[in-house]
């Protein structure tokens, strides 16, 4: 079989202080599967310290702009990398990764950018910062209120990235980043620096993020971190080891600088004991395990290391596999009949076969070739000069005892099967792992679930349960999602990074603000009960979504409720509860009397403020935050006052034509005595003009719905 022609040699640069630093000697990288030249790569000449400074100058303007117009940004980035994906497949073949394996970096990362956009876009308000909680009274007059805000740190995200996943791993800390106001500063693993550089080079070149908003170091990091001052931010992933040398780095211990470190783990996958060879939940299990061991050829943090099985199934568990295993073609990541490519290097590759050394002490070789058994057949690819190592399954006889399989971790194609007897054994090997960042449960069995599940919690941050109902929809074991958490804690390192909206607030400063509720409402944007508000003669529904303003308010007109509205509407809704129906009743309850229903109360509002007639306002989008505070009887007078308390500006979707905004308007009902009866959150549609962000409806957004539902897997 001949060797491909040996490729372009690559000269991945740095790009810091808007200017790119391309390395004229430094360490020269080998491609994984034939061990060729493939780039040079350095970072001298960057002056860190510069770099820091030029992106805390930076984020000055890129935190002027809003939450809403950074989503944009963030969702045309995304469709102009997609269209530039083949080149990205390329690189990702010299990593040692197949095509299957570079979709879930370079597509699942991609996809990440949209999810990030779309989340923010439909959770967090178009303004430079967050309203967090709810408003806190803090004097009996109702003067003196607070509330906490989210701003942007005025520092750098250092995000330090592992070399498994060269685009996803770096995407997916850029984005809750960039949304938060925060500039990055990169620096990726040097084995697969390429590729990182590759998209980088494109992100700069697409001109869509403001200048400053992401750096790039792809050498030695120097003393980089000897210039973080103490609004910056350190994002770590990779070995635990390395994660605890950095985190105790003086200057970061010196200035409090947060450091979320996302570790490797020894993550476990439970085999239920009620599960039996003839269940789907067993055929599950066996693929699931394979595909962990295979994809990226092993190298992923959440891959499975600990399959934990019944101590009556080990035999049949091994069999499954070896003949699942066996199916699994090896060799060169380009060709279409390769099914597990090469480990990153010939080193990563000494050193997998260094901890299978260790772990043969306490576990036997009972699948695949590793340090001792014979090995397949490639497909394409050098075995001695390339990263190549067979999938290999070992058994630990007695696991409770063992020290080797919790603590050393081979990251590579290699798992290491654990027979246990009871749940509660399954339970404390899970724990042994000292935290993790993923486990998976596999039974049909709920109570099994719940146990399991409740059990490993505590030492896990995700937990998929997977069985025959979810298998079709489930992302599998090792797929971190943008609206989940991606960290775990102990071994994992005890970080947090996307966790959907999390993500965005681990970049930004918590601040307590007090102050009377009208100077509050105006700092906040959103109007506070006790606030001044503004009346005038225009109804507040005739106005357009642009010519409403926050405090613009009605109050309507009295309203005497009858015993006809009651009956009345008793009979219309079916809703013949004894204390509003039964005049005996009620007055043995906790009323005393008969009252009116509570919805029969915002019903009749609705008719106090609603304007009838067609214009601006659409359709009632929603109501939120309902409570009915005191009861209203036969007699009482009420009468409500609509404030708007914020506005939302929606997006044109494909198919729309009438750019509109949601309006959220706050209720208060109260009685002839001005005692508040009702309060709740009304949502209603309005149109609006249309401005800048208003293109035609493309189909990018249908693109990413798919990717969120599809690419955001890594």
């Amino acid at each position: 079989m001949t060797t491909p022609p040996q490729p372009q040699i690559l000269r991945p640069a740095s790009y810091v202080y808007g200017q790119w630093h391309a390395p004229k000697d430094g360490q020269t990288l080998l491609d994984a599967v034939y061990g060729r030249p493939v780039a040079v790569i350095s970072s001298k000449g960057v002056d860190f310290a510069q770099a820091l400074a030029y992106g805390r100058e930076a984020g000055a303007q890129l935190r002027k702009l809003t939450f809403h117009t950074r989503a944009r940004m963030l969702k045309a980035l995304a469709n102009y990398l997609m269209e530039r994906k083949e080149d990205y497949y390329a690189l990702n073949a010299l990593t040692g990764a197949t095509r299957r394996d570079g979709w879930v970096d370079i597509e699942g990362g991609i996809g990440t950018l949209f999810s990030y956009s779309s989340m923010a876009r439909r959770e967090l308000p178009d303004e430079r910062f967050l309203p967090d909680g709810k408003v806190e009274v803090l004097g009996k007059a109702g003067t003196f209120v607070a509330r906490h805000l989210l701003v942007p740190r005025e520092g750098v995200a250092v995000q330090i990235n592992a070399y498994n996943f060269p685009v996803w791993g770096m995407l997916e800390k850029l984005a809750p980043a960039f949304i938060a106001g925060m500039p990055s500063l990169v620096k990726p693993a040097p084995q697969t620096v390429y590729l990182a550089e590759r998209v980088v080079r494109d992100i700069i070149a697409s001109g869509i993020l403001p200048e400053g908003s992401l750096q790039l170091v792809t050498g030695d990091p120097g003393d980089l971190l000897d210039h973080l001052l103490e609004q910056d931010m350190v994002a770590f992933t990779g070995s635990a080891a390395t994660a605890n040398k950095l985190k105790v780095h003086p200057n970061i211990v010196a200035r409090s600088i947060p450091f979320n470190a996302e570790a490797d783990s020894l993550n476990a996958s439970v085999l239920g004991l009620s599960v039996q060879p003839e269940d789907p939940e067993f055929t599950l299990f066996v693929k699931e395990v394979a595909r962990e061991i295979t994809g990226k050829a092993g190298q992923k943090c959440t891959a499975i290391r600990r399959p934990l099985v019944p101590r009556n199934m080990v035999d049949a568990v091994v069999d499954a596999l070896r003949k699942e295993l066996s199916k699994v073609t090896i060799g060169d990541p380009s060709r279409d009949d390769v099914r597990m490519g090469a480990l990153v290097s010939v080193e990563q590759r000494q050193r997998v076969q260094e901890t299978l050394e260790k772990l043969g002490q306490e576990a036997d070789i009972v699948i695949g070739g590793g340090v001792i058994g014979g090995q397949s057949d490639l497909l394409g690819g050098d075995r001695e000069k390339g990263a190549f190592l067979d999938p290999t399954v070992l058994l630990c006889r007695d696991p409770l005892t063992a020290r080797g399989p919790h603590e050393l971790e081979a990251f590579g194609p290699v798992a290491t099967l654990m027979p246990y007897d009871s749940l509660d054994d399954a339970i404390k090997l899970a724990k042994m792992g000292r935290g993790s960042l993923a486990a998976s449960v596999v039974t049909f069995d709920r109570h099994e679930a719940t146990e399991l599940v409740l059990g490993i919690a505590s030492t896990h941050g995700r937990v998929l349960v997977l069985n025959r109902t979810d298998a079709k929809e489930s992302t599998g074991h090792g797929s971190p999602l943008p609206q989940l958490l991606h960290g775990g804690p102990g071994r994992a390192g005890g970080g947090a990074e996307m966790a959907g909206i999390a993500g965005v607030k681990h970049h930004m400063n918590k601040v307590a603000v007090q102050a009377d509720p009208t100077t509050l409402a105006a700092i906040t944007r959103e109007h506070i009960p006790g606030a001044e508000v503004q009346e005038d003669t225009v109804h507040p529904f005739r106005k357009s979504f642009d010519q409403i303003q926050v405090g613009d308010s009605l109050l309507t007109h009295r309203r005497t409720v009858t015993e006809a509205d009651i009956v009345n509407f008793a009979a219309l809704t079916g809703d013949h509860f004894y204390a509003h129906v039964d005049d005996i009743g009620a007055k043995e309850g906790i009323f005393g009397k008969r009252v009116a229903h509570g919805y029969f109360l915002i019903s009749a509002a609705a008719g106090q403020f609603v304007s009838p007639a067609p214009g601006p306002v659409l359709a009632n989008y929603g109501l939120e935050n309902l409570r009915f505070v005191e009861p209203v009887g036969i007699g009482d007078t009420i009468r409500t006052r609509l404030t708007c308390k914020r506005k939302i500006r929606k997006d044109l979707r494909p198919g729309e034509t009438r750019p509109t905004g949601v309006v959220e308007w706050h209720a208060e009902i109260r009685n002839q005595d001005e005692v508040l009866v009702a309060t709740y959150d009304i949502l209603t549609l309005v149109e609006r003009g249309r401005d800048e962000f208003d293109g035609p409806a493309e189909d990018a957004e249908g693109g990413e719905q798919r990717a969120e539902g599809e690419g955001a897997k890594a």
